[in-house]
């Protein structure tokens, strides 16, 4: 959600710390702020409720120093204002901060008793004036005596102007990355800041905390214990931020998808077995008979994905599978059973609800997987094993490829489970194929985007839009609500097909449309007595599937039916790009939404 950007180093921090911030636009904020170790010794902060480019050109010609660091906030304790946004100032000390200190009010109030005046309504303040007003020498003790009186998550950079050569940053279930530069480092809450520096990047664990210098770094505990970490490279490079000539970032990432299921894809085939190779599941044959439930948990687009994923394992591999939002499973005191496989779902690999659940699954002795798309991200390191999307850096804040590379993780392990349980060779190969056909099908439904849009335009005019599918199109039409909504801001609601008459259909008439989800399939016929039902009574209806039911009919190719529910998304996120467009609205970064949640 937030973002975090700092640099030590010899050169000026500041163009660092603007950019790196400018690069973590996609991930939502509502202010920004930077500050600098002056040259003369002094703290220079500045930081308002403006965008990082206004920030960065309000900037005074002799705003200049190092170390520093940056923070774009996304609001959770006090408005949106200027002085809410980061970094927080207490006497030497500068302080940025991503996470929820719960215990801030309990804090605020001993330290007001001291003295201390507070300047915001933030829960980091209460952090800046512990470290600020702490007795040790060193910087890094300081932070230490800090975080060991809070309760809750944090990532934190820190700089002190009596220790002008560093920086101190520690993460507790918000992520924080090192970059190791030239005789210089960095770090920041996501790579992306990083990207155009270094390539070499080091993830901090929960309750670690690295005290960083322009010539390298060191890592330990909260309690002083020495930690050893081992760089790992990123797959990204700096080009995978550039919009390339697109307007948006969700339209250019929407026809990434042909590329990126390719890349899901690569490698994991078998052409003699039919199968698929998952080398990333730690999982033996013995074992994976040996499972009798599959739990996928996920959070907004990658529950929906989660759906398609547990249909697909029932379908393939005749093993009972379900999803349920990660944000509801570790409240409601699940049962862990030793013979089931869980799996966590998440395209940054730091959701902070989704990486709860995988704690509280470890805690009792479950067997996690982790499908995410994000290289050594907090999920992957804390699973025990699992698959890597490969999808590439997703930057706006709806997901579009890390979608529907989920869906095709999803189809490799069901094929995968399938083939180690009872799915025949020949279906085996049926789906393999099905699966290589993906990319050009995607291209061609991409091919389709003028009409789609002309749709988009038309059905924009609606307050609100009813989606629906039965049983394969059922995630689907969730899916495809849920992008409408977060880009559009028109209403939509998604519902089965088959709870038509218990209770929606009050409210079909010329004023609500209605997006039917109907694929040739074993259901087709039950889905066009649906259609007849709303065309009776006036309801319009815009259809998607394999045929035209319709003067309002998007039609795309057909796969095998297990599959389908991978391709037919694709369509429902042009159509809600477009729509987001015709309305005049910032695509890319939906209000009151961030690309990560890293808070509960």
């Amino acid at each position: 959600m937030c973002g975090i950007v700092a640099y030590v180093g010899p050169r000026d921090a500041v163009p660092i710390l603007t950019e790196g911030l400018a690069r973590l636009e996609y991930r939502g904020y509502d202010s920004a702020g930077i500050a600098v170790v002056g040259r003369s010794g002094d703290l220079r902060v500045r930081k308002s409720r403006m965008r990082v480019a206004e920030l960065a050109a309000d900037l005074p010609a002799r705003f200049k120093g190092g170390p520093g660091i940056g923070h774009t906030r996304w609001a959770t304790h006090g408005e949106p204002s200027d002085v809410n946004a980061h970094p927080h100032v207490s006497g030497s000390v500068a302080l940025v901060h991503n996470g929820i200190i719960e215990n801030a009010d309990e804090l605020r109030a001993k330290l007001e008793a001291d003295g201390v005046v507070f300047a915001s309504e933030t829960d980091s303040e209460v952090l800046a004036h512990l470290i600020g007003r702490s007795a040790a020498t060193e910087l890094e003790d300081a932070v230490r005596q800090a975080l060991s009186q809070v309760v809750g998550t944090y990532g934190i950079a820190v700089v002190d102007t009596r220790h002008p050569g560093l920086l101190v940053a520690a993460r507790n279930g918000s992520p924080v990355v090192l970059g190791i530069g030239q005789k210089e480092m960095f770090a920041a809450s996501d790579v992306a800041a990083l990207v155009r520096y270094t390539r070499q990047v080091v993830h901090l664990d929960d309750g670690e905390l690295a005290t960083v210098r322009a010539d390298g770094f060191r890592t330990s505990t909260l309690d002083a214990r020495t930690t050893r970490k081992e760089p790992s490279v990123i797959e990204a490079d700096d080009a995978a931020y550039d919009a390339e000539g697109y307007a948006h970032f969700m339209r250019k990432e929407i026809h990434e998808q042909p590329a990126a299921v390719e890349r899901a894809l690569r490698g994991r085939l078998d052409g003699r077995f039919h199968t698929a190779h998952l080398g990333g599941l730690a999982l033996d044959p013995r074992e994976a008979r040996e499972i009798r439930r599959v739990k996928v948990l996920g959070c907004g687009s990658a529950y929906y994905a989660g759906q398609v994923g547990a249909q697909l394992i029932e379908e393939l591999a005749r093993i009972p599978a379900d999803a349920e939002p990660a944000s509801e499973f570790r409240y409601r005191n699940p049962v862990v059973e030793a013979d089931t496989l869980y799996v966590a779902v998440s395209q940054s690999g730091e959701t902070y609800d989704t990486l709860a659940a995988v704690q509280e699954l470890r805690r009792k002795g479950g067997r996690v997987l982790g499908v995410v798309n994000a290289v050594g991200s907090a999920i992957a390191r804390e699973c025990d094993g699992g698959v890597y999307l490969h999808a590439g850096p997703e930057i706006a804040v709806a997901s579009t490829k890390a979608y529907t590379s989920t869906s095709v993780v999803f189809a490799l392990l069901a094929l995968h489970l399938g083939r180690i349980h009872d799915l025949s060779p020949a279906d085996g190969r049926r789906i393999a194929e099905g699966l290589r056909a993906l990319p050009g099908q995607i291209t061609e439904i991409l091919d389709q985007e003028d009409r789609i849009a002309g749709l988009a335009r038309e059905f924009a005019d609606y307050r609100s839009m009813l989606f629906i599918g039965r049983v394969r199109g059922w995630p689907v039409a969730r899916e495809g609500a849920q992008k409408l909504k977060e880009v559009s801001y028109v209403h939509a609601e998604a519902y089965p097909a088959s709870e038509l008459k218990h209770g929606p259909l009050a409210l079909i008439g010329p004023e609500l449309p209605a997006l039917a989800i109907i694929p040739d399939d074993e259901l087709l016929d039950k889905n066009l007595s649906t259609l007849g039902e709303i065309r009776a009574r006036h309801g319009r209806v815009l259809t998607l599937g394999h045929r035209a039911l319709g003067d309002d009919a998007i039609v795309i190719p057909k796969n095998e039916r297990e599959l389908d529910p991978i391709l037919l998304p694709i369509a429902l996120q042009l159509f809600a790009y477009h729509a987001a467009v015709a309305l005049g609205h910032d695509v890319d970064k939906p209000r009151n939404l961030a690309k990560s949640v890293t808070v509960e």
